[in-house]
């Protein structure tokens, strides 16, 4: 049976008791087909694979509400999809399962060349793993233009000296701003100097923020020397991603933080650009010479308490990481979204407009060839982010939190106050609403 539904459709269905038994039942938020006469398709070609009668219901929105109102209804499901951060409610709850002796005694989810053992890291609860990769999630880094390294006999900036060195003659030659961020989104590559991490660490059992420390006064006052030098674009507190993507795209920037898949992004639009040449590059070694970026929250496929065919479920979760799910997963359904013929892929106009992603635009393989391929720059972006990047732990009280880190540290990036009396002010704010512990 296949499914894309509305949440309130999805209720309807639930309450009417209209649910049939299956081989495999899946709750998905990005697999699949991208409208209902494709999905119908997608499952097809899942089952003929799988050997299973499969229903896999992609709700066409609200997906967090439709995940979590089937969980508490006790709706049965073999696999549902969700992220790293859902884990610790959801394993304190009871509502899934472990998975540690599932994938240890798997050959394929045990393998190293198709899920590395950086992936299981993202979110191991003290060595206990309650998912499987659905793909390879990409992380946050500095950009930079790499033709204009070359065209100046420049090396990719290692220090904040050499950043400042880089911006300056990009303001030289073309006028252009140094770095341009949307607020604190994203500046990891550039406290990594300090040896710092965006949102909270749990130190001793004590809730710190990083980003409040002394360690971080010292890259606040760099930042204010770059605005006091019209290096950093003065509209960076107010600015959302669009407007320095804008300024990178048009020779008036010459650095931003942003995904890695980006990188391949900014390229392909540039195409035609006479020079264009984004390249992705390391954030600044820090005091220990270790290297801080950000890795988006894992994407995982998870087995319910109340699973009837977990089995299966493995079936599918061995099958989406062999070569013919990562087909299935990117570039789409054999004769819809592209065709072999004489051993040469092509993608069909559909394919091309569906992008090779089907739930899975990146597999977690490091052996697998996507026929696809990919974006100038983002294959060397994606092994920086490999090698460098870690999650970020957001608990609730980050909500309150960001506010008064982001209030005291404009005001240091714009040279008003020392970067010492921001963190000062940023921990007194913090420790007064109870958000940090002293």
């Amino acid at each position: 049976m296949t499914r894309l539904m509305t949440t309130a459709a999805f209720a309807a269905l639930m309450s009417a008791g209209a649910v049939q038994a299956q081989d495999l039942r899946i709750l998905s938020a990005v697999t699949g087909g991208k409208d209902a006469a494709e999905h119908a398709l997608f499952v097809a070609e899942l089952e003929q694979h799988l050997g299973l009668e499969v229903e896999m219901i992609k709700p066409a929105s609200d997906y967090n509400n439709v995940l979590f109102t089937s969980l508490a209804s006790g709706e049965r499901f073999d696999l549902i999809y969700g992220d790293s951060s859902m884990l610790p409610m959801l394993v304190e709850q009871g509502a899934i399962i472990e998975m540690s002796e599932i994938i240890a005694a798997s050959d394929i989810l045990s393998n190293p060349e198709n899920i590395p053992d950086g992936e299981w890291e993202l979110f191991d609860m003290d060595g206990a793993l309650y998912g499987v990769p659905n793909k390879f999630e990409g992380g946050t880094m500095p950009i930079v233009r790499g033709d204009w390294l070359e065209q100046w006999g420049m090396d990719v900036p290692d220090s904040l000296d050499a950043w400042r060195a880089y911006f300056e003659k990009a303001n030289e030659e073309y006028g252009a701003y140094g770095l341009s961020t949307a607020g604190l989104y994203d500046i990891q590559g550039w406290m990594s100097a300090a040896g710092v991490k965006a949102g909270y660490v749990i130190e001793d059992g004590r809730r710190t923020i990083p980003y409040a420390s002394d360690a971080a006064a010292q890259v606040y006052d760099w930042f204010g020397a770059l605005y006091a030098d019209g290096l950093l674009d003065p509209a960076f507190a107010s600015n959302g991603t669009g407007e320095y993507r804008n300024l990178f795209m048009s020779d008036r920037l010459a650095a931003n933080g942003y995904w890695d898949a980006w990188v391949g992004l900014y390229n392909n639009l540039m195409v035609d650009h006479e020079s264009f040449a984004a390249m992705g590059v390391p954030g600044v070694p820090g005091p220990d010479g270790d290297i801080i970026l950000r890795r988006g929250n894992a994407s995982l496929w998870m087995i319910p308490a109340n699973a009837e065919n977990v089995e299966n479920a493995i079936a599918f979760l061995e099958f989406w990481h062999s070569p013919a799910g990562y087909m299935l997963g990117t570039a789409g359904i054999e004769g819809h979204d592209y065709t072999i013929e004489n051993g040469v892929f092509q993608l069909t106009e559909i394919g091309r407009e569906h992008g090779c992603d089907h739930g899975a635009p990146r597999v977690t393989s490091t052996t697998w060839e996507n026929p696809c391929g990919s974006l100038p720059g983002v294959a060397e972006a994606q092994a920086i982010i490999a090698e460098h990047a870690t999650t970020e732990y957001l608990p609730l009280d980050w909500t309150d939190a960001q506010p008064i880190v982001e209030g005291w540290a404009y005001r240091a990036m714009s040279n008003e106050i020392s970067g010492q009396e921001a963190v000062d002010g940023m921990r007194a704010d913090l420790l007064a609403a109870g958000l940090i512990d002293g």
